[in-house]
């Protein structure tokens, strides 16, 4: 029974340390992208060569994005989780399995981003570097952004991030595919919640560290309980503020 205690706590560390692990792995392989302009993944010998005129350069790229800016934002559902009584059915299975299902939904959001990125670049809306060519393209983004921030659709799914331990008690299921289950819909709520500002890498480049980092704390800090629900609405304003901003340098240099 004393070896039992000890384990315990031994695994939830181990399996925080491999969480945050895999998201430093994937900074540190943004960094390398961002060095060499993604030349080394998707730079234009690859996406002239690679079958569906590049997707399975960009997919892994994107997949690469998304472990890096979309695994920190889930530490508030897991730390619910992991806060429910054993008796409850809260294990280690269960852990891993809404990880899982949480990243299955982004990777498949992931492909769709890539074939929309190899769609934009075959038709130059986009340059090689993930960019848009157009400014007015750039306004939009910014302006659909910003707008999104005051739709309905936002709010429920930013609510359903904003109170993991809601859906935990209503969508609960056991195990490893119970987990699995979970974290797909929790994957869902999430994808619901961040398209719109995951979209605006299309301005700066999919290579952007700024951007990427920016992104990254804003989209966490939405999902904290004593703070998110107060950024919404300041977001879309600044959003909006933004692709105002563009749009009137434009037509100045017109």
């Amino acid at each position: 029974m004393p070896h039992r205690a000890i384990e315990i706590p031994l695994m939830r560390s181990l399996r925080w340390l491999g969480f945050y692990a895999v998201i430093l792995l994937a900074w540190f392989a943004i960094y390398q992208m961002a060095r060499s302009g993604g030349d080394w993944l998707c730079g234009p010998d690859s996406l002239g060569v690679l079958p569906l005129g590049g997707f399975w350069a960009l997919f892994p790229m994107w997949l690469v994005m998304i472990a890096a800016m979309m695994l920190p934002t889930l530490v508030p559902a897991l730390q619910s989780y992991e806060d429910l009584p054993a008796k409850a059915g809260a294990t280690s299975q269960g852990w891993l399995g809404l990880v899982l299902g949480y990243v299955a939904v982004w990777a498949i959001a992931s492909a769709a981003f890539a074939a929309t990125q190899v769609w934009a670049m075959r038709s130059e809306i986009l340059d090689l570097t993930g960019s848009v060519t157009s400014v007015w393209l750039a306004v939009s983004l910014f302006a659909l952004a910003g707008l999104y921030q005051f739709s309905k659709l936002k709010e429920a799914c930013q609510n359903g991030c904003l109170t993991p331990l809601q859906y935990y008690m209503t969508h609960w299921s056991p195990g490893l595919v119970g987990g699995f289950r979970m974290g797909s819909g929790l994957g869902l709520i999430c994808v619901g919640c961040c398209w719109a500002i995951m979209a605006l890498g299309f301005v700066g480049g999919m290579t952007s560290l700024w951007w990427m980092g920016i992104a990254t704390v804003f989209m966490v800090a939405e999902k904290l309980p004593d703070i998110g629900q107060h950024l919404r609405l300041p977001a879309g304003i600044i959003l909006l503020a933004i692709g105002a901003a563009i749009a009137v340098r434009a037509m100045a240099f017109a």
